[in-house]
């Protein structure tokens, strides 16, 4: 079939998406299947004739980067647009996702995760991988998802939403975490272990929303658990050597240790998998999406966040996860297609 791999985007986890949307779309040609891999924002600006051709060229029309240390210069990539448009498609995306017969979303954070791209494709009748635009705004969003883990009896850290200009002297629990209420890749993440890292903390939180989580620190071990349509997969765990897992130890190699299948008992197991199937329920999700937790030393399963577009470079967490059960790269990313086809 005529897949459009749509990456790139506007989120300080740009770079991580076109890395995604790079190994997807070999992954799916791969499967014999025709693949235009399409930067979402910068869009194509040659003059098309048969957008339908692009497939059959198999065109990649952007370039592919590695992913650096540090997010990416967004206002060096909006500089750089041709057309400087305010809108978020760029030219020619509508038309190369409607010659295909669905398109996949290989984006991350931004209006590629939230929601809002999911409800335009809706509106535009065009089919697209992973949760719709509901359970894409209620993951995206942590302090909506903490309010319905709570209601659904989903054990997750206590905490506190502030908005830029709200005062959090208030806060008085250390240690805790401090992370921007809708962004991804640990971006802005950072644990205060008193008042004076707690300040900063939540400064360079704001440097990116307008909105940050704070919550009380678990202490723990840290998994994730993937599910792919009706099937959990095994917990892996992430064993960061420096201490924290944010934005440079995810993406550098060597700063994480990733252990898949997880060295747990048959009660953490099936603690961490009843979990995320919850927490995939609570939140409306579909096809395939990935939860995060902090497993105590009591065995209680603490959910950080759901990711309703994981990272999917084959050596990401849920294609480690889909491997152990038997599912190589190539056959998640077809399968993922088939999962959200049958949403249609």
């Amino acid at each position: 079939m005529n897949i459009c791999v749509l990456t790139g985007g506007l989120s300080t986890e740009r770079d991580v998406a076109i890395s995604s949307g790079n190994k997807i779309s070999k992954a799916l040609r791969q499967k014999g299947h025709n693949v235009v891999l399409l930067d979402v924002f910068m869009g194509y600006d040659e003059h098309i004739d048969d957008a339908k051709a692009l497939y059959a060229e198999n065109r990649n029309l952007l370039e592919t980067p590695d992913i650096a240390e540090s997010v990416p210069d967004l206002e060096a990539v909006r500089a750089s647009r041709r057309d400087q448009s305010s809108c978020f498609l760029g030219r020619n995306v509508e038309r190369i996702c409607r010659a295909a017969d669905i398109t996949f979303f290989a984006l991350h954070g931004g209006e590629g995760e939230n929601g809002k791209l999911q409800a335009t494709f809706d509106i535009l009748g065009l089919k697209y991988t992973g949760a719709g635009y509901l359970a894409a705004a209620l993951a995206m969003d942590k302090g909506i998802s903490k309010a319905l883990f709570e209601q659904k009896k989903i054990l997750t850290p206590k905490g506190e939403i502030f908005k830029r200009g709200e005062s959090t002297d208030g806060w008085s629990f250390f240690p805790c975490v401090i992370k921007p209420c809708s962004g991804g890749s640990s971006v802005g993440i950072a644990k205060a272990r008193d008042r004076a890292e707690f300040d900063a903390a939540v400064k360079d939180a704001f440097r990116y929303e307008d909105e940050i989580v704070v919550e009380q620190f678990v202490d723990g071990r840290e998994f994730s658990v993937g599910v792919l349509g009706d099937k959990v997969l095994p917990p892996i765990e992430i064993i960061p050597t420096t201490g924290f897992y944010d934005y440079k130890s995810k993406y550098q190699a060597g700063l994480t240790i990733e252990v898949c299948p997880a060295e747990i008992t048959e009660e953490q197991d099936k603690v961490l998998r009843d979990a995320a199937h919850e927490a995939f329920r609570a939140l409306h999700l579909s096809a395939y999406a990935r939860m995060d937790f902090i497993l105590d030393s009591d065995n209680n399963a603490y959910c950080l966040e759901a990711n309703t577009l994981p990272g999917m470079t084959p050596t990401s967490l849920l294609p480690q996860e889909a491997a152990v059960v038997g599912i190589e790269y190539p056959e998640l990313c077809e399968r993922i297609v088939e999962l959200s086809l049958a949403k249609y």
